[in-house]
């Protein structure tokens, strides 16, 4: 990774953009404090909305930090199935005692204004989730002085990624926690992804850019494998939904480690787009039937999920999570950071003790 941004956070530890209101200031602060990179999710918020957490996040921190946007979606939802889909789950409105959203509240999360408003207030970096930014915008972002980092989940993403102009590439696995950050919602792959090392690996091979490489990742230990594997960084979402600053609901926090929550599952139950969530009633009632079709399923389940939390219930939850969650520490985010980089640091002295071992390993 170019000198210039590694300088931006003295560890190698990003913490991920959680949109739906877990990456508040206090949170994104508390990182950027400790030696990580900090992040703000600006996704479903209005382009007030963040502006008023970035000045919010300025308050706690001088140190710099990142702001994550959702690419506009394309069109492609077939209505029909939505729906149908609505049909389905009216039972879950009536028993929460709500209304079901509006499937047509909106395709581009506003997308354009929020992009004005980090250009006339410029933050030292942006990420960008589901697709790639035009080289226009990647070229001024950078003439106000921001990175530009961009999510892929194949090295032909990353390829994409690359040729945007773009200053490093978030190769995320497929053990990551939320959603997938695919360009294009294929319905034909049923969510299916590589699983991190061998991402890192192929994009390695596919581009120059640097790589932060996201999902699943919990441990220091593991930060240095990917960072062996070819990473520069490494970006850590559920490891710090459980710390204390983190803004995820106490019952998204509990189940974490609650053992009536025993695995995570790709899923479109909650937003039409894959996502890894923990396994709870709602995922296996209506997984198998949710269509492909991103935003229209986030908003139609939108008000049940609201109304789930509120009366105490996270078996109607969007419980988004990685498959390393048991391994959750709820720690204060800023003594995560340090703990992380105790933990690289001593898995690279253990790395380097094992230098001297001739090739093809040790003994019979």
């Amino acid at each position: 990774m170019s000198s210039a941004l590694t300088d931006l956070f003295p560890y190698p530890i990003v913490q991920a953009p959680m949109a739906g209101g877990v990456s508040v200031p206090q949170l994104a602060a508390a990182v950027c404090e400790a030696g990580g990179l900090g992040f703000l999710a600006a996704g479903y918020k209005t382009a007030d909305g963040m502006y008023q957490e970035i000045k919010h996040l300025r308050g706690l921190t001088s140190r710099p930090f990142g702001v994550n946007l959702f690419l506009p979606q394309p069109e492609t939802a077939d209505l029909a199935a939505v729906d149908v889909y609505a049909h389905q789950l009216a039972g879950e409105a009536a028993w929460y005692e709500t209304e079901l959203g509006d499937p047509d509240s909106g395709q581009d999360d506003g997308y354009d204004t929020k992009l004005a408003v980090l250009l006339d207030n410029p933050v030292p970096v942006v990420s960008f989730h589901f697709g790639v930014p035009s080289r226009e915008v990647v070229d001024s972002l950078h003439r106000v002085g921001t990175f530009a980092l961009v999510s892929a989940t194949t090295a032909d993403e990353a390829r994409a990624v690359e040729q945007s102009g773009a200053d490093a590439v978030i190769a995320q696995g497929a053990e990551a926690g939320g959603h997938q950050g695919t360009h294009r919602d294929n319905p034909e792959t049923g969510g299916a992804g590589t699983g991190l090392l061998s991402l890192v690996a192929q994009v390695r091979e596919a581009v120059s850019l640097p790589i932060v490489a996201a999902g699943g990742i919990m441990r220091g230990g593991q930060i240095a494998a990917v960072l062996a594997a070819g990473a520069s960084a490494a970006q850590l979402g559920t490891a710090f939904l459980a710390t204390p600053e983190s803004g995820a609901h106490d019952l998204h926090k509990q189940a974490l480690t609650n053992p009536l929550f025993v695995r995570t599952e790709l899923t479109r139950a909650f937003s039409g787009r894959p996502a890894r969530a923990l396994v709870n009633r709602f995922l296996r009632e209506h997984g198998p039937y949710a269509p492909a079709a991103y935003p229209e399923v986030h908003h139609l389940t939108s008000p049940v999920r609201k109304a789930a939390a509120k009366a105490g219930d996270a078996q109607g939850l969007a419980l988004w999570a990685g498959q390393g969650h048991r391994m959750a520490r709820e720690l204060p985010a800023g003594q995560l950071v340090e703990v992380l980089a105790a933990e690289l640091a001593a898995a690279g002295t253990a790395l380097s003790g094992l230098s001297g071992y001739p090739a093809g390993g040790g003994g019979r």
